[in-house]
């Protein structure tokens, strides 16, 4: 993660006083998860286009939403 992309991470999710992330507002996430969604489906045609094969490896503990996660980013790619 570059730092531009670590800044940009910064301005969606301030710190509260408490030194904690304060919750993403539902339209900035939505409009976020939009653009990360498209990104991803050009990862994959790219990946398609120079027969690459891609591994994204998610880690956490369990109940902490991956499920919904995978669910989440992977809805418009292609199986």
């Amino acid at each position: 993660m570059g730092k531009k992309d670590k800044e940009r991470l910064s301005d969606l999710m301030p710190l509260n006083d408490d030194k904690k992330r304060k919750k993403i507002d539902k339209k900035v996430y939505e409009e976020e998860l939009v653009q990360l969604q498209i990104e991803l489906v050009k990862l994959q045609n790219w990946a398609k286009e120079k027969n690459k094969r891609i591994l994204i490896v998610l880690e956490g503990r369990d109940t902490a939403g991956k499920g919904g996660l995978i669910k989440t980013i992977t809805q418009h790619l292609n199986p």
